[in-house]
Parts: C-alpha cells; sequence; structure tokens
C-alpha cells in the first residue's frame, strides 16, 4: 500500500512598506551616543561665542547699565567717594518725561528733523545713482569717487566745515548771500548768525546730513540699477512709457526692496545724529529749542547742573527703544528678502 505524505510548507512573511524585512533592520545604521552628537555640533558655536562674548561685554552690558540707571536715583554725588548707593525711584524718571510737555516736544521735533533728513537723503540718492547710471562709465566712476570721499570723511570734519561756511561775518556763505541782489534774499546776510535761531540750524543741521548720507543711497540705487535687465526698459520703451513712468513702472518694483532696507538703515541713523549738531552749535547749548533727543540726553547727564545721569539714562532708554523698533522692522525686511529667494 502506498503511503502519501504531506508537506507543510512555512509561508514567509510578506516583505513591503508595510513590514520591512530583518536584513533591512539589520543593516540600518545605529545613533550615535548624544555626546558624541553634540560634540559634532560643538565647533560652529565655539566659533562665534568669541563675538557673542565681545558683543554682550560691549554692548548688551552698557544697555542693561543704562536701563539700571534709569530706575534709580544716580546724579553726580554718587560718583563721590564713600557715597551712599543710588536709590530705587520707582520709575520717578519715566513718570516725569511722560508728564513733561518739554519732553514730547524734543520727541516731535527729533522725529520730524529724522523724517526731512531720510526723505531729502533718499531722494537725492535715487536722483545721483539714477544720474550715473546713465553718464559714461569713466565720468560716472570719477562722480562716484568724489562722492565716496565726502562719505567717507568724518562727521566732525565735516561739521566744522559747514561751520566755517556759515560762520558770521567770516563764513563763505554769508558773503555769498550779502553779494546777492537784496529784493532776491533780503539784507544784512554778513552778520547773520545761523547758530543761534532753531529753524536756521535745524537746516544746516539737515543740509550736512543729507551731504554726507546721499553718497551711500546713491552707489547703493546704482548697484541696484546694474542688476536690472535692460529689456525691461526696451519694452517700456515700445510702449511709449516717459523716463518718469519707466521708473515708477519697472525700476522701483524692481528695487523696491533695496529701498525699503535704505530708508529703516537712513532712520536708524539720523535718529541718533549727535556729532553734528553738537559741532554746529559750538556745544554752547544756548538755545532749548534746538535740542534733539540725542541732545537733549547729554543735556540732562553730564551738562546740567548737577547732573542728572538717571534722567538722562531714561531719555537714553526711550531712545534706545525707537530705534530697536526700527530694527525689528529692518530684521523682518531681511528675512522675507531671503524667504523669497
Amino acid at each position: 500500500m502506498a503511503h502519501t505524505t504531506e508537506v507543510t510548507m512555512t509561508a514567509e512573511p510578506p516583505s513591503g512598506p508595510d513590514r520591512p524585512s530583518r536584513q533591512g533592520r539589520r543593516d540600518r545604521p545605529a545613533q550615535p551616543p548624544l555626546g558624541r552628537r553634540l560634540l559634532r555640533g560643538l565647533p560652529p558655536y565655539a566659533l562665534i561665542a568669541p563675538a557673542v562674548i565681545v558683543l554682550g561685554v560691549v554692548l548688551l552690558w552698557p544697555m542693561l547699565q543704562m536701563v539700571w540707571n534709569s530706575l534709580h536715583s544716580y546724579t553726580i554725588r554718587n560718583l563721590m567717594p564713600n557715597a551712599p548707593a543710588p536709590k530705587w525711584n520707582n520709575f520717578a524718571h519715566y513718570q516725569t518725561l511722560l508728564t513733561d510737555p518739554y519732553f514730547w516736544s524734543v520727541l516731535g521735533k527729533t522725529v520730524l528733523i529724522c523724517v526731512l533728513m531720510v526723505s531729502g537723503t533718499i531722494i537725492l540718492g535715487t536722483l545721483v545713482g539714477l544720474l550715473l547710471h546713465k553718464l559714461p562709465k569713466a565720468f560716472s566712476t570719477f562722480v562716484a569717487v568724489g562722492m565716496m570721499l565726502a562719505w567717507a570723511t568724518p562727521a566732525i570734519s565735516a561739521s566744522l566745515v559747514f561751520r566755517w561756511l556759515f560762520f558770521p561775518e567770516r563764513g563763505f556763505a554769508n558773503h555769498v548771500l550779502e553779494a546777492l541782489p537784496d529784493w532776491l534774499v533780503g539784507t544784512g546776510w554778513l552778520r547773520y548768525n545761523w547758530f543761534l535761531d532753531a529753524t536756521s540750524l535745524f537746516t544746516l543741521l539737515v543740509i550736512v546730513v543729507i551731504w554726507q548720507s546721499f553718497p551711500f543711497v546713491a552707489m547703493t540705487v546704482l548697484a541696484g540699477l546694474k542688476s536690472i535687465p535692460s529689456e525691461l526698459y526696451e519694452a517700456a520703451r515700445m510702449d511709449g512709457a516717459s523716463a518718469w513712468r519707466s521708473f515708477w513702472a519697472v525700476t522701483f518694483p524692481m528695487l523696491k526692496p533695496l529701498f525699503s532696507l535704505i530708508i529703516v538703515l537712513q532712520i536708524i541713523w539720523d535718529l541718533r545724529v549727535f556729532t553734528q549738531l553738537y559741532i554746529l552749535t559750538g556745544s554752547s547749548f544756548a538755545n532749548p529749542d534746538a535740542y534733539l533727543l540725542s541732545y537733549y540726553i547729554y543735556q540732562q547727564g553730564f551738562n546740567a547742573s548737577p547732573a542728572n545721569f538717571g534722567l538722562g539714562s531714561a531719555i537714553a532708554v526711550v531712545m534706545t527703544a525707537l530705534v530697536l523698533c526700527v530694527t525689528v522692522y529692518y530684521l523682518r525686511i531681511m528675512i522675507r528678502q531671503g524667504e523669497t529667494r
């Protein structure tokens, strides 16, 4: 009798995305220990650590000290030997500023002068940049070098030059105005003192700052214009667009991110203008109507009698807050530009 033998076959488990094979699990590389992974990521942070420490010492510590001074009754008497420590004033300096009409007047003038300086710098720099883009290369280079020399001139030197130009009786500008017809500019310019009246002083301040700032804007705009394809302007000319229309339809949209960065940078720089105003007034501080916020900080913190370091620090904190607000907006613009690239 024949016997039949049943052979039982054991089916292998299905291999696929739902169930990876054991061989695949054995081939997967093992993760290194956590300590080793941390050591591998340490070199980049070690490289930037010295710069972070220097910035902390140079910038962060003075800012913290400024905030601490603004919250204490800190005067020159506290600097004397064996003097008592400054006392907590319960935000008294900030309450004084918020209820002081003169502080709000100085703040308003600071914002207004900043707007005038930024507007003049952007407009003049853009026009000069467009002009340099149209000029022959050799002449454009010559003009650009001359402008960069003006931009590189120290603020003290530029302010002294303008003070000499508008000095009473000996200033070149006063002699020129005196030589012009009386029906055009009036008379009495030879002895006119530009540095006593707030309006004339701020006019000179705006001129000095624009004269020093517009070369940077012009060169930046020129660099941006070099990156715009010429085909866009040719298409605009074929459509019958004028130069003014080409600027708003082609140039401005292409350079809009660049203009945003320039405007924010100029606001940050012009809000803190101090050197030019200090030199133009001859450091006399004779006219309280000619104070700007940076000027007011110096007057309260160092030139008052007695010097009030706490109140001067409180004003500095307010100005720092304004600058930080603009800086945050500037960083947001940079981040957005990085995301759109």
